[in-house]
């Protein structure tokens, strides 16, 4: 099999072959490999978080968040961000989606982020709308951020739960209103007639 030879694992540097692999923004791991960088304890694509190429589990994230205050880069360069794995480009582009508008998502117009694809144009801040790069962004449980919202959220919210729940209700809400047709404009009313005056009337003196 062609899987598996080329690759190999970031924490090991060990080939990884694709039934024991996990990838985290197109760096393999072997999935025993695939730890926080704090505490060393297993990690799979539903519990951890990513910041700047750093891998943590979501304890430690927050920890991290809380005592620098969001500001310093928390072990950047530990896990560098490198270009997407070499393995998708081994998949026809046709069999690729992106995770927003679900149409096909080509590799010369592709970004990888947290196991799933996105249109460059796609990729966008849950909360804010605004336009991310692979160095511009926070994500936690596959919700990206730019950096200065994800901040934000967490200042105001000071949890996981209660940011998660935001992001999905705000989601909600945007697919609601798009799935709202536009209201159809009034047509302005041709030739409409403007209320007569009243005549003055003039009473004449009856001894004439």
């Amino acid at each position: 099999m062609p899987f598996g030879t080329t690759e190999k694992c970031k924490a090991c540097e060990k080939t990884v072959y694709f039934a024991e692999m996990v990838s985290a923004d197109g760096v393999p791991f072997h999935k025993t490999c695939f730890r926080c960088s704090q505490c060393n304890g297993l990690l799979t694509n539903s519990n951890y978080s990513h910041l700047d190429g750093a891998l943590y589990c979501k304890p430690h994230f927050e920890q991290t968040l809380k005592e620098r205050g969001f500001t310093n880069k928390p072990n950047a360069g530990k896990f560098p961000m490198l270009a997407p794995s070499k393995l998708s480009h081994l998949f026809s582009g046709t069999q690729d989606k992106c995770s927003v508008c679900q149409k096909t998502a080509y590799p010369l117009e592709k970004l990888t982020v947290e196991g799933l694809s996105y249109h460059k144009s796609c990729f966008r801040c849950s909360h804010g709308g605004c336009f991310l790069t692979p160095s511009s962004y926070a994500a936690l449980d596959g919700i990206v951020y730019c950096k200065p919202h994800f901040a934000q959220l967490f200042k105001e919210k000071g949890s996981y739960t209660n940011l998660n729940k935001t992001s999905s209700m705000k989601k909600i809400a945007a697919e609601a209103l798009a799935a709202i047709p536009p209201p159809e404009a009034e047509p302005e009313a041709v030739g409409e007639s403007k209320p007569e005056e009243e005549s003055e009337v003039v009473e004449k003196d009856p001894t004439e």
